[in-house]
């Protein structure tokens, strides 16, 4: 099915995982199958942990090389190509509603997708024929995040789906060879998927402090950000959210949702 301008799209948060992620038995059929349950939308508007900048920046709205930004891996993981055709229309309207809420906008006409946007779409939209249009996260305040998200929801009528692109639970140091999984990283996973299912936004947008073990899970919290912006382009459909992945990799959540 083919998205149209009446068609509203839903909204998602996805663990994206580390290039080797194209060789995992089990994730790019889990991401795979998600897509094929979606209807095809016009456009993606990426929000990557791996592009945080101020002001809001604006990829390229043409088709520029990845950004290969991981480094100690085998060389076929940097001759990967994702030709998606950018995006310029799209990017008009994520301008106009973000300036209409008086929120700064500015363009960074030679970046291209980062992992963490283009490492899920390889396995989304293999064939490369959906407009990408990726943004920067401009802060790691999970209520200034959620409002962004808010501001950019009337996208979902013209069947662009937004896509906030993380890892449910992201500290390096859990990362285990045998598939084991280290009590706080599932406590925080239990905390998390507790949270949403009971649309508990003020917990999730609080969870510095309402987690257990949070700085555990999340060191830094640029890969949990991207969840605020889904929430917030996503609140109305918080009743009708399910959880697409739930497992982990390597010790670490890839719990994954939709809302919509």
């Amino acid at each position: 099915m083919t998205a149209t301008q009446s068609t509203r799209m839903p909204v998602l948060y996805l663990s994206h995982g580390a290039p080797p992620l194209a060789d995992d038995p089990i994730w790019p059929g889990q991401l795979a199958a998600w897509s094929a349950e979606l209807p095809k939308p016009t456009a993606v508007l990426m929000i990557s942990a791996h592009w945080e900048d101020a002001p809001i920046a604006l990829g390229a709205t043409e088709s520029v090389p990845l950004v290969y930004d991981f480094g100690g891996f085998p060389r076929h993981y940097y001759q990967v190509r994702y030709p998606a055709p950018g995006a310029p229309e799209l990017a008009a309207q994520v301008r106009a509603l973000l300036s209409g809420r008086g929120t700064a906008v500015r363009d960074v006409p030679g970046r291209g997708l980062d992992h963490g946007a283009y490492v899920p779409l390889v396995e989304m939209y293999p064939n490369a024929d959906v407009p990408v249009l990726q943004m920067s996260l401009p802060t790691l305040d999970p209520r200034g995040l959620f409002e962004v998200g808010r501001a950019l929801a009337p996208l979902r009528d013209a069947g662009v789906l937004i896509v906030g692109s993380g890892f449910f639970t992201h500290n390096l140091r859990a990362l285990t060879d045998d598939g084991s999984v280290h009590p706080v990283m599932a406590e925080f996973d239990d905390w998390g998927n507790r949270a949403l299912a009971s649309g508990d936004i003020d917990a999730l947008l609080d969870f510095e402090h309402k987690a257990p073990a949070a700085q555990l899970a999340h060191p830094r919290s640029e890969h949990f950000a991207p969840l605020f912006v889904t929430l917030g382009a996503g609140e109305t459909d918080m009743a009708t959210q399910r959880t697409v992945i739930d497992d982990f990799w390597h010790g670490l959540s890839k719990r994954s949702v939709q809302f919509g």
